[in-house]
């Protein structure tokens, strides 16, 4: 089996590619190409029995991707993205990585004949916004209160289309927030989420820029990379007609989330959290609903974390 990843020098190309490394396998197939694909070169640890093909390239111009779709992959993992802040701050930058390089991914398995290659790409939940209901579902109306969510949701609406029309059979995962990242913060509007934790765990200081009853939808980095593994191992006609919904995740008030880090990490972690509010990220982060009814994905076997208590501990556990 050939597997493409677009994005896969990011922090979930990287841990995707190494899952599927470690595994060798994808939804009962042997994995034997791996092709990762980024601005900059990815270079995951080689393993036996899998020919790796490592390349740096701009997937939104034209044609770009043209002799890796010649070999059919039989699964695309599209996770390459310029995130909220930065898109919201580069609106040419947003709309080239977030939409041309999509709209040029479905013309390229469009023009090779991919009908039956499953396109999973990764979403936000940043495509609502606005006047909401309490309780959101996956048809609720898409109203983005930013240039990524409306980037996003532009891309949803095209793939499902073309899905429709037996072009390529595609999966769109509406990711949580994700927490707690790896690394240090990046350019997204929801990196304080996982910084406030991270960082004092690590005995670092963190700002905080929210307002701590905001409350947000989170998911574990473990629990997303299960549910695109997930994703290639649906069939077409159970996601069908609309291919786009919310993975389970959990709702949490960051001042829950600070709770939390008191309790593992005592007053001193705490301590190193600065509230220092910004407007910036404030109106980006407070538009994104925190509710949701995740029956479908439930119903499709996508898998949740139980609490907060338990993305914490998978971040300890990595840690080590």
């Amino acid at each position: 089996m050939h597997v493409l990843i677009t994005g896969a020098a990011g922090f979930l190309g990287q841990r995707l590619s190494a899952a599927l490394l470690e595994q060798g396998s994808l939804n009962g197939r042997p994995l034997t190409r791996l092709t990762l694909v980024d601005q900059v070169e990815p270079a995951p640890e080689a393993r036996d029995g899998v020919t790796l093909d490592c390349r740096a390239l701009d997937i939104a111009r034209p044609g770009a991707l043209d002799d890796v779709l010649a070999d059919a992959p039989a699964v695309i993992y599209h996770l390459a993205a310029v995130v909220s802040s930065a898109a919201e701050a580069d609106l040419d930058l947003g709309l080239h990585v977030n939409f041309d390089a999509t709209r040029a991914l479905l013309e390229g398995c469009r023009h090779a004949g991919l009908s039956t290659t499953r396109l999973i790409m990764a979403s936000s939940v940043a495509v609502y916004g606005g006047e909401l209901p309490a309780v959101l579902d996956d048809m609720t109306a898409l109203t983005p209160q930013s240039s990524y969510g409306a980037q996003k949701a532009m891309c949803e609406l095209l793939i499902n289309d073309y899905s429709r029309r037996g072009l390529v059979d595609g999966c769109v995962l509406r990711l949580p927030t994700i927490v707690i990242r790896p690394g240090r913060p990046n350019a997204a509007a929801s990196s304080f989420a996982s910084s406030i934790l991270r960082e004092p765990l690590n005995g670092e200081e963190a700002i905080c820029p929210v307002p701590t009853e905001l409350e947000l939808f989170v998911m574990s980095p473990r629990r997303v990379i299960d549910a695109l593994l997930h994703g290639a191992t649906l069939p077409g006609e159970a996601l069908a007609p609309y291919r786009a919904f919310m993975l389970p995740g959990i709702t949490v008030s960051v001042a829950a989330m600070l709770e939390v880090l008191r309790e593992r990490g005592g007053e001193a972690a705490l301590s190193r959290v600065r509230h220092e509010p910004d407007p910036r990220i404030e109106a980006i982060v407070a538009s994104w609903p925190a509710r949701f009814n995740n029956r479908r994905a439930e119903a499709l076997g996508f898998r949740g974390d139980a609490d907060f208590h338990e993305i914490v501990q998978a971040f300890l556990d990595e840690r080590g």
